[in-house]
């Protein structure tokens, strides 16, 4: 081996100690002490980093918690268990947070005329960017499903009438379908509310009546009909006041297009048609 090679290996050693010892003293200088509770915070939070807390993630969403800066009930998405264990680990009273869940404010889809044939990426907000989507209605859900590719938790999808249904023993009201829907048809609500106006339309009862089936035309029955002054016909949509409301139904079952929601009703209609069907399996 020649003296320089040698030489070189010599410097290269050298240079790597230094440079070992300098990283070990910085390591030393610089070390920030980090709160062991928030590991532990972070190991209790869902992981999914859904953002629906409203931080870059569950680790943010941890590292807020034990410094004061969010509550337990920050998570969306955790569980009353989960709540409670970051309550005790934090030594706070756990905060039970009212169950929210994702609705679906547009009844149209296939109900829905199209004003031109899209041809183009599967995204609803890449349609939305080509002369505002293929619907007629501007207001109406694209239905190319990117709600249901950003729902973390596979709470959503797209039925037979080319609309998204929100599985709600799933939902974890996150808000990732509210969040990338570019029509504004996804809110996240209390599960509470369980009647609402699958409708997000401000065009006149004229317009709407001609490119959807199911869309609100301001007839202003429901108003009429609502003991409790709680539905208001605003700028050509039923807007339901849930300060009042008191979820009696009268308004969903007045509306002549089907476009506000009583759940309950659907419910017990689903139920009924399953007892019919295990009824008639039966008496085969």
């Amino acid at each position: 081996m020649s003296s320089f090679v040698l030489g070189s290996l010599i410097v290269l050693g050298l240079l790597a100690l230094l440079l070992g010892i300098i990283l070990a003293v910085a390591s030393k200088v610089f070390h920030v002490e980090v709160d062991p509770r928030i590991e532990q915070v972070e190991e209790l939070l869902p992981g999914a980093n859904c953002g629906g807390c409203g931080l870059a993630g569950c680790a943010a969403a941890a590292e807020h918690i034990v410094a004061g800066d969010a509550t337990p009930s920050t998570c969306p998405v955790c569980g009353p268990e989960a709540r409670q264990a970051i309550a005790r680990l934090m030594g706070l009273d756990a905060e039970e947070g009212e169950p929210h869940v994702a609705r679906v404010l547009c009844g149209g889809g296939t109900g829905c005329k199209e004003k031109e044939e899209y041809f183009g990426v599967d995204d609803c907000r890449a349609a939305v960017l080509v002369h505002g989507g293929a619907k007629a209605c501007d207001y109406a859900c694209v239905g190319l499903g990117s709600c249901v590719e950003a729902c973390p938790f596979e709470a959503l999808f797209i039925g037979e009438d080319g609309l998204p249904h929100v599985i709600e023993e799933r939902c974890t009201a996150c808000g990732a379908c509210e969040r990338i829907c570019p029509t504004n048809v996804i809110q996240v609500m209390p599960a509470k509310q369980v009647v609402w106006v699958k409708c997000s339309s401000h065009d006149k009862g004229k317009v709407v009546n001609k490119i959807c089936k199911t869309g609100c035309i301001a007839c202003k029955k429901c108003e009429k009909e609502c003991p409790f002054d709680a539905i208001h016909v605003v700028d050509n949509l039923a807007v339901i006041d849930y300060e009042n409301c008191k979820l009696c139904g009268k308004c969903a079952k007045v509306c002549p297009k089907g476009c506000i929601i009583d759940i309950r009703a659907l419910r017990r209609a689903a139920a009924k048609a399953v007892g019919a069907e295990a009824a008639v399996a039966s008496a085969d």
